[in-house]
């Protein structure tokens, strides 16, 4: 428990939320913005080669300014609260850890097209790791059943991971359905399949939002949320990675990697110990 958690501990973590949500608000806009202009500036030249990447110039030109807005609230967020997970209100763990995820998915998300089109480290790296600090942070630093600790470190951060995967493979499916060459038909299964993928991953990362927050506040229906957005990308993933491989020329195993990962966070779920951790109040 928070209040449980020694003084010194607690304003470390105050402190350390001001510091991350101030480099939320005030730094990583502009970190974003370069990373924008720069992805951009290399997408006009890829597109003017391979049609098929505009529609990435005016997606990226949505979504990045769109997480930079919430990044920039999920800021706000760490700094207001930060007195009170001094003075160690519970309400404040799942708030601050859901505060975080933003940041730290939505800088894997924006990185992926960084690296894929611009030289040099990627900026959005710095905004996912700040992020990640606070996160990890928040769970290990509290005073806490070593148990619950493990169970929730592992089922947090594999929901976490899933929310960047899943948005990474919906923005690249809307992607490619944008520019498909025979739009606005579809050329059949292999052609639409990426159409009815696109919506089922981005419901799922907003499921598994929610489930990180349900869970740090020991809710069980945050169990049941996860669960379904597992099980939904594994029965999407699967047949999605068999279709593209056997009726096109892709070879990008990206529909696998979300299936392994799904799956590696449903069987973390479904460990009756695990879960058992997650909802049980149980002395440090």
């Amino acid at each position: 428990m928070l209040i449980n958690t020694p003084s010194k501990k607690r304003l470390f973590l105050a402190i350390l939320a001001v510091v991350v949500g101030v480099f939320m608000a005030a730094v990583a806009p502009f970190l974003i913005q370069t990373s924008l202009d720069r992805v951009m500036q290399a997408l006009v030249k890829v597109a003017a080669q391979k049609p098929s990447y505009a529609s990435g110039i005016m997606l990226f030109s949505i979504l990045y300014p769109l997480y930079r807005g919430i990044i920039f609230v999920s800021g706000i967020t760490l700094i207001v609260i930060a007195r009170s997970i001094y003075q160690g209100k519970e309400w404040t763990y799942p708030v601050g850890l859901l505060a975080a995820a933003f940041p730290s998915s939505g800088g894997m998300f924006m990185m992926l097209p960084y690296v894929s089109f611009v030289d040099g480290m990627p900026l959005p790296l710095i905004v996912s790791v700040m992020g990640l600090l606070f996160f990890f942070c928040f769970i290990l630093v509290r005073k806490i059943n070593g148990s619950t600790k493990l169970a929730q470190f592992l089922t947090l951060t594999f929901c976490g991971i899933m929310t960047a995967h899943a948005f990474v493979i919906s923005v690249g499916g809307m992607r490619q359905t944008l520019t498909r060459p025979e739009k606005p038909l579809y050329s059949g299964l292999e052609g639409w399949v990426l159409a009815w993928s696109s919506p089922i991953q981005l419901i799922s990362v907003i499921l598994l939002f929610v489930a990180i927050y349900k869970i740090a506040a020991r809710k069980t229906e945050g169990w049941w949320f996860a669960v379904v957005a597992a099980v939904s990308l594994v029965a999407i993933n699967i047949p999605t990675q068999i279709i593209r491989t056997t009726m096109t020329d892709a070879t990008s195993v990206d529909y696998l990697i979300g299936a392994v990962l799904s799956l590696v966070l449903l069987s973390i779920l479904l460990i009756p110990r695990f879960k058992k951790a997650l909802f049980e109040e149980s002395e440090a």
